[in-house]
């Protein structure tokens, strides 16, 4: 429909099945991860009896921000680094 394509599968009904096999087999196993780590602190009170100050979500948020916060400032830091290529190689005009 779009023109893509994938190598090796011929367009139409084969080629929206295998895609859609491929999403299945990607999407349900990080589903089911979430649904756990969801509940994991919910058993974890019950079970200990003690108080536990945020649940799962809460738990997915702040990994998925500090994931995020680390993967800016890895950005800024090669950014950085490329700047000081940027500047010390200067190109030179030929000398005659």
């Amino acid at each position: 429909k779009y023109g893509g394509f994938i190598p090796g599968r011929k367009p139409g009904k084969k080629t929206s099945d295998y895609i859609n096999s491929v999403l299945v087999r990607i999407t349900l196993p990080g589903a089911v991860f979430f649904a756990i780590i969801a509940v994991i602190p919910e058993f974890l009170q019950k079970w200990t009896n003690l108080p536990f100050y945020f649940g799962g979500t809460g738990l997915i948020i702040i990994v998925g921000v500090a994931l995020d916060t680390l993967q800016q400032i890895e950005s800024h830091l090669v950014m950085r680094h490329y700047e000081g290529f940027m500047k010390k190689g200067k190109l030179r005009g030929r000398r005659r």
